[in-house]
C-alpha cells in the first residue's frame, strides 16, 4: 500500500510516492527538470504565475513517478497536498482560472492591509485576526476588486494554490481553516470565518469555498484527473496544508515548544504553542497548525531565491549548488567584511512590510572573489533568520533545539552550522522533505494510519549540528554590523 504526496511551491513541484508501512520512499519526481518555474512580474513588487502551469508540473511529476516506481495504480490510497502559502486564485462558475494566481511574495496588497488594519482599529485585528490583514490572500482579493471590477464580478470562488490543486483533482470547490487562517480570514476568538474583514473589504462570503478538515476524506479523485495523472478513479485526497505548517509536520513537529525550520525559496523558522500570542507589530505571523494549534511563523522572503540568483548571475547554472557550497566553505567566516542584506523578494512583513530590496556591503573589488560572495550570501540569510527568530522569542518561543529536512539550503554544511551558532541552537536534519509529509498526511487522513505517532514510522534524524562555540563571540561581532547597516535602510 502506497501514498502519494505533492509539494506545490513556486519553484517546482515534487511527488513523493511513499510505502504505508515503513515509511520508506519508494520513489520522487520533481518537475520542472531543467529550470525552476518561472514568476511574471508586470510591475515591481508583483510576482504571479499561471495555476495550470502547477497542474502541468504535477502531471509530468506525477508521470514520471508512476514510470520509477513500478507501482500499480490501484496500490496507491490516498493523496496529500502542500502548497505555497498566502497565494490567490479565483475561478468562474466553470471552475476555470479568471487571472494568473497572485503568490505569496507579491506585495501589491500592503497599503490595502494597512489601511484596513487602521480603519478597523489595530485591537480589534489582533484580538481577532491575530495579525494585520497585511499583504495576506484577503488583501489581494480586495486589490482585485478595486482594480479588476470586471473580473471581480466573475469570480465564484477564491482559493488558496493547493485548494486549486484540489480542485482540479475532483471538481469540488474546497478550503481549511487552517488555509484561511493564513489568508487573514479565520476569527480566532469566534472559531470561523473572519465575517468582519469581509464585510470590510466588501467581498461576498459566498466567495468563500467549502470549509474541509485538514486530515479526512476531503474528497476523490475524478475520472478526468485519474486519466491526466494515471491514479485510480476515487482516490482519496485527505489531507492539505500550507508549506510552512506541513514542513512542521513533516518533521513531526506538533507538540508546544516544538520548531521547525526551512530554507528554501523563502526561509521560515515556525514554533508550535497553545497560546494564541501574537506581535503587536505583526512582524511574526499566528496560524492555525494542522493540528489546530497555534503555529507561529516567521518568514524571510528573499532566501533561498537569493542563493538561485547567485546561481544564475554570479556563476552560471552548470555550476551546482554542492560545488557553490564547496566554494563558500573555503573562504572566512565574515568573507573577509562582505555583508549581504537578502531582502530583495517583496515587501519583508518581518520589516513590517518593508520593501528595502537586497543590498551588498564592504565590497572590495582587490579582496573578494565569488567564494567570499558565496559565503556572505549564506551568513547574511543566516543573519535575517536570527532578526526574525529575536521577535519570535519576544512572544515566547524559545527554541534550545531547532528541526529541519535535510534539503534546500540545509543541505550546504556550512548553512546549518552558521544557522546553529548564530541562533545559538541544536539543529537536527531528518530524511525528510515537505511532499513525504503531505503523504504521511493524507495517510492519516484516510484513515490507513490509526495516529499520529503511527504515520512517522521510517522518519529518521539524520545528523544533530550543535552551536560552535569558538565561533560565537565572532558571529555576535558580525551580526551586531549586519545588524546596523540593516537598522539604517529601515
Amino acid at each position: 500500500m502506497y501514498l502519494i504526496g505533492y509539494d506545490i511551491g513556486s519553484s517546482s513541484v515534487k511527488a513523493t510516492l511513499l510505502e504505508a508501512a515503513t515509511g520508506k520512499v519508494k520513489a520522487s519526481a520533481t518537475a520542472p527538470v531543467q529550470q525552476e518555474m518561472g514568476m511574471i512580474a508586470h510591475k515591481a513588487g508583483w510576482a504571479e504565475q499561471q495555476p495550470d502551469m502547477w497542474w502541468q508540473y504535477l502531471k509530468d511529476a506525477t508521470k514520471d513517478l508512476i514510470a520509477k516506481s513500478g507501482v500499480k495504480k490501484q496500490d496507491i490510497k490516498s493523496i496529500g497536498i502542500s502548497y505555497q502559502m498566502h497565494g490567490l486564485v479565483v475561478i468562474d462558475s466553470d471552475l476555470k482560472p479568471l487571472r494568473p494566481a497572485i503568490i505569496w511574495c507579491d506585495s501589491r496588497a500592503v497599503q490595502i492591509g494597512e489601511k484596513a488594519f487602521q480603519q478597523i482599529g489595530r485591537e480589534k485585528c489582533l484580538s481577532n485576526l491575530l495579525n494585520s490583514p497585511a499583504n495576506f490572500t484577503a488583501s489581494k482579493l480586495r486589490w482585485v476588486r478595486e482594480n479588476e471590477p470586471d473580473l471581480y464580478e466573475k469570480i465564484y470562488k477564491f482559493m488558496l494554490p493547493g485548494d486549486y490543486i484540489a480542485l482540479k483533482m475532483s471538481g469540488e470547490a474546497q478550503t481549511t481553516a487552517s488555509g484561511l487562517s493564513e489568508g487573514i480570514l479565520w476569527n480566532f476568538k469566534e472559531n470561523k470565518t473572519a465575517d468582519f474583514l469581509l464585510q470590510h473589504y466588501q467581498i461576498d462570503p459566498n466567495l468563500v469555498p467549502t470549509i474541509v478538515p485538514t486530515f479526512g476524506k476531503q474528497a476523490q479523485l475524478n475520472k478526468k484527473a485519474s486519466e491526466e495523472l494515471g491514479l485510480a478513479e476515487g482516490t482519496w485526497i485527505a489531507y492539505r496544508a500550507g508549506d510552512q505548517p506541513n514542513n512542521a509536520f513533516s518533521l513531526n513537529v506538533l507538540n508546544i515548544g516544538e520548531v521547525a525550520a526551512t530554507a528554501g525559496t523563502s526561509g521560515v523558522v515556525y514554533g508550535v504553542s497553545n497560546s494564541f500570542e501574537f506581535d503587536e507589530q505583526s512582524r511574526v505571523n499566528t496560524f492555525l497548525h494542522v493540528n489546530h494549534l497555534a503555529g507561529i511563523l516567521l518568514c524571510i522572503n528573499g532566501t533561498g531565491i537569493l542563493n538561485s540568483w547567485l546561481r544564475k548571475n554570479i556563476f552560471s547554472e552548470s555550476v551546482s549548488y554542492q560545488e557553490i557550497n564547496m566554494m563558500a566553505s573555503s573562504a572566512d567566516v565574515g568573507a573577509e567584511g562582505l555583508l549581504i542584506l537578502p531582502f530583495g523578494n517583496g515587501a519583508e512583513r518581518v520589516l513590517n512590510n518593508k520593501e528595502i530590496g537586497s543590498n551588498i556591503f564592504g565590497l572590495q573589488f582587490n579582496v573578494h572573489s565569488k567564494a567570499h560572495i558565496a559565503r556572505a550570501v549564506q551568513e547574511g540569510i543566516v543573519f535575517s533568520l536570527r532578526y526574525g527568530f529575536d521577535v519570535m522569542r519576544g512572544i515566547d518561543v524559545q527554541a534550545k533545539t531547532v528541526r529541519a529536512g535535510n534539503a534546500n539550503m540545509f543541505l550546504s554544511p556550512l548553512f546549518a552550522q552558521t544557522f546553529a551558532t548564530v541562533t545559538g541552537t541544536n539543529v537536527e536534519l531528518y530524511n525528510t522533505d515537505g511532499s513525504q509529509g503531505a503523504a504521511r498526511g493524507g495517510g492519516i487522513g484516510a484513515g490507513i494510519y490509526a495516529s499520529h505517532v503511527e504515520a512517522f514510522v521510517g522518519l529518521n534524524k539524520t545528523s544533530t549540528i550543535e552551536p560552535e562555540a569558538n565561533a560565537q563571540e565572532r558571529y555576535e561581532e558580525i551580526y551586531q554590523n549586519w545588524l546596523e547597516q540593516l537598522n539604517r535602510l529601515i
